[in-house]
C-alpha cells in the first residue's frame, strides 16, 4: 500500500469517523495540485482494494477491511 493511501486510512481513525467528505481528505494531501491528484489515485486504489466505499456526493466510507488495515498499521 502506498504511504498516501495509508495516510488516508489513518485520517478516518484520527477523526474517529467512518465517513469523510472528499474535501476533508484533500487536507491529507496539502494544497499542491500534484498532491491532490495523487490523493485521488490513492482513493481509487483504496476503493479497488475494498477498503473504502464511494458514497453519495463526495463522501467515502471506511469498510471493515479498511478498518482492519488501520488497526494493523
Amino acid at each position: 500500500m502506498k504511504p498516501l493511501s495509508l495516510r488516508v486510512l489513518r485520517l478516518f481513525g484520527a477523526m474517529a469517523e467512518d465517513r469523510l467528505d472528499l474535501h476533508v481528505l484533500f487536507e491529507a494531501a496539502g494544497n499542491e495540485p500534484e498532491e491532490r491528484l495523487r490523493l485521488l489515485d490513492a482513493i481509487d486504489e483504496l476503493v479497488r482494494a475494498g477498503m473504502l466505499d464511494s458514497c453519495s456526493g463526495d463522501f467515502y466510507a471506511l469498510t471493515e477491511k479498511g478498518k482492519g488495515a488501520v488497526a494493523q498499521s
